[in-house]
């Protein structure tokens, strides 16, 4: 869903409120001086709303409740429960870390994903111009030589020739098959098996596993620390993630606890393929200890910490293979190139 102001303007509306709260001033009052200070017009305008709702007698929780797509259900359920038990303040505390963590977090996925992204992307560009453009004239100038050509320049004609005939329709049709695959994506049972596929890769099955594993340990522990029923948890975590193998895991999860079960025990009974083990036994010994909370925040760290090491590692170990790949395409077409001009050259001179 769309939401009407970034997430950094979210981070600064939880850390101002709490900032402010602990200074004694009233919320009408913080929210006011927030109003006079956010220079976003939508954002003025949806405090603007909430202010209203709270002149009514509605409580922060209810008021931001009226905004669509302003914040998730955890935001609003953390206000809820703080309210309804004093610790308001606090559970704007936890908010704000999360808030932060999480914006961190999808700096570090994005960072990671965009570096081979931009680079592929940039080859194929370079590639489909030097195919369309460069190289048809290239042929011409082959075609006209009186010598016979190298296996490469004999490859890189056909080659020429085939982007010079059918270049147009065959880059169209690829980017018809992205449309269509793209296309494929929003029907569910299509989306399960390429996710699946994905977590099944190694290197890139192990990173979006931590990324969602993160994510799942940082809100559940967020939640179970401020006193959210833990029945109430499931709906929340399903709500948050978009992978699908995790959506089931969360409504196993909750069909488990629900019958009595601890989360480690049906984890296990279940045999959540894509949890690590590691994750288990902590929630175990969390439960045994009555501590799962903090187990379940350490995870949540751990997993980001391992996402942010893969992040720094996948730059190092893909840089040298995108540069050799390009590097053996660019000394292809160099050989193929210059060896006609060469041999032609040669056989002038005698």
């Amino acid at each position: 869903m769309f939401s009407p102001i970034s997430i950094v303007e979210k981070i600064s509306f939880t850390k101002h409120m709490l900032v402010m709260l602990k200074a004694g001033i009233p919320i009408s009052e913080a929210l006011q001086i927030l109003i006079d200070q956010t220079p976003n017009k939508g954002f003025k305008k949806i405090l603007k709303n909430i202010e209203e709702e709270l002149i009514k007698g509605k409580t922060l929780s209810k008021a931001i409740e009226k905004q669509p797509n302003l914040f998730d259900q955890l935001y609003i359920s953390l206000l809820e429960i703080g309210e309804k038990s004093g610790t308001l303040e606090k559970n704007l505390e936890y908010l704000a870390t999360k808030l932060s963590k999480d914006y961190s977090f999808k700096q570090k996925v994005t960072s990671a994903s965009m570096y081979p992204l931009i680079i592929l992307i940039t080859a194929f560009l370079v590639g489909m111009q030097i195919s369309l453009f460069v190289l048809p004239k290239l042929v011409d100038l082959f075609e006209s030589m009186d010598t016979n050509l190298p296996i490469s320049t004999k490859l890189l004609i056909d080659f020429s020739n085939l982007m010079k005939n059918y270049g147009f329709a065959i880059f169209g049709g690829f980017f018809l098959l992205i449309i269509i695959f793209w296309s494929l994506l929003f029907i569910e049972k299509v989306r399960y098996q390429w996710q699946i596929l994905l977590m099944r890769l190694t290197g890139v099955g192990t990173f979006i596993v931590n990324v969602e594993t993160a994510n799942f340990c940082r809100n559940l522990g967020i939640m179970v620390k401020s006193g959210i029923p833990l029945m109430s948890s499931w709906d929340i975590l399903e709500k948050s993630t978009n992978n699908l193998i995790f959506k089931e895991y969360v409504r196993d999860l909750k069909k488990g606890v629900s019958t009595g079960k601890p989360i480690s025990s049906t984890i296990l009974d279940k045999k959540f393929k894509f949890f690590p083990i590691i994750g288990s036994k902590m929630i175990r010994v969390g439960e045994k200890t009555g501590n799962l909370d903090e187990s379940l925040l350490y995870l949540g760290d751990f997993f980001e910490g391992e996402v942010d090491n893969a992040s720094k590692n996948l730059s190092s170990i893909l840089e040298p293979v995108l540069l050799f790949v390009i590097g053996m395409v660019v000394a292809f077409m160099a050989v193929a190139i210059i060896s006609p001009i060469y041999q032609f050259t040669s056989s002038v001179q005698q």
